[in-house]
């Protein structure tokens, strides 16, 4: 089977995210969080379709009251009753792909990032959307290979971009050797090349290293970065490290990337004290527009809109207030998933909860 995992910015048919429930990790900072997706479900809305997981007919026709008060469409939203342990979908959705030159879905396996977390309903999650007819007919290829959305980044074109210490981690993957890791990568995913960075873990992810914290791609031959230039800063000496490694970097024609600086937001701490990993690299990019994460840092949160405004011209900035979501130790990008065009089933036909509760729960 010839397979190509697929770029973020190609041309996408939904956004999937999962609603914070009270039930949960999130239940001291709920109302906070829950503004904050809405912020998120009205500028997806915009553009795309988005798949809303909610856990249970108590949130179903909670979060349908809050869509409906911002007056989002219900044509452009599906709303589903799904178990799920945690928010962050962008580490157990499927992942989009071309497969014998047709859009495809793949299933890989979730462990919650190493055993740190229950995951056995998110790790459930695909197949029972897919049984639920949200992927229409498409392809669905699952793997037992443990991995994450947010520890990979690709041009598209067969490069791989991810980190040693997270992709290697004993735990995700325990009983196989890191030369059988790579094969399989690069045999799920369509790449030839992977390009491994060993620095830059930021304090506080629990992820081992999630790549979509650190450098993302923006086009096949860019990359931005978090850049980080005090050096009384913890980040320093690791982030610098990082840096040089990604000037190292060369596309496949032998030419250096383009490398585009994000700083490193100013230290984030918990009620605990402890610094929460925030960062401007774990941006969504959907159809027209950018998902930024800010963290009320005028200065730089005006920055990274400036610089991202110059690699991606042709898509609007639209800012997201981040600092909830940093509180349980991810951002825009760990929250979401693109599903590219050709994957989901039109909205129209999927037995959408909103629309049931918007038309006889509501009014």
């Amino acid at each position: 089977m010839g397979v190509r995992l697929l770029p973020e910015w190609v041309e996408q048919d939904a956004i999937l995210i999962a609603w914070p429930r009270p039930q949960s990790d999130w239940q001291p900072w709920l109302n906070q969080v829950e503004k904050t997706y809405l912020q998120m479900a009205q500028a997806i809305c915009r553009f795309q379709t988005l798949i809303i997981l909610c856990y249970d007919t108590i949130l179903c026709e909670h979060v349908t009251q809050l869509l409906k008060n911002k007056l989002i469409p219900s044509e452009r939203v599906v709303l589903l009753v799904q178990y799920y342990n945690d928010t962050w979908t962008r580490d157990y959705a499927p992942l989009s792909a071309i497969c014998d030159d047709k859009p495809c879905l793949l299933n890989f396996t979730f462990n919650g990032w190493g055993g740190k977390y229950p995951a056995d309903l998110d790790n459930a999650v695909n197949d029972q959307l897919q049984r639920k007819n949200v992927f229409n007919d498409t392809q669905f290829t699952s793997s037992t290979l443990e991995l994450e959305g947010g520890a990979i980044e690709t041009d598209g074109l067969g490069t791989l971009l991810t980190t040693r210490q997270c992709q290697l981690e004993s735990k995700r993957n325990p009983g196989m050797e890191h030369d059988e890791i790579i094969a399989m990568l690069k045999s799920c995913l369509g790449h030839d090349r992977i390009l491994f960075i060993q620095h830059g873990k930021l304090i506080g992810d629990d992820t081992d290293g999630h790549i979509d914290s650190l450098a993302r791609f923006c086009s096949p031959d860019t990359i931005a970065y978090v850049s980080c230039h005090d050096s009384s800063d913890p980040h320093y000496v690791s982030l610098q490290k990082m840096q040089q490694e990604l000037q190292d970097l060369y596309q496949p024609d032998g030419k250096p990337y383009k490398l585009v600086e994000l700083p490193l937001p100013e230290a984030i701490m918990s009620d605990d004290g402890d610094r929460l990993p925030a960062t401007y690299a774990n941006f969504l990019i959907i159809n027209q527009a950018i998902l930024l994460p800010v963290y009320n840092q005028s200065d730089r949160d005006s920055e990274c809109q400036q610089r991202l405004s110059e690699v991606f011209p042709n898509r609007e900035i639209i800012t997201i207030n981040a600092l909830p979501l940093i509180q349980q130790y991810g951002s825009v990008h760990c929250a979401t998933m693109q599903l590219a065009m050709g994957t989901v089933t039109p909205a129209s036909t999927v037995r959408n909860e909103y629309k049931l509760h918007h038309h006889k729960l509501i009014y």
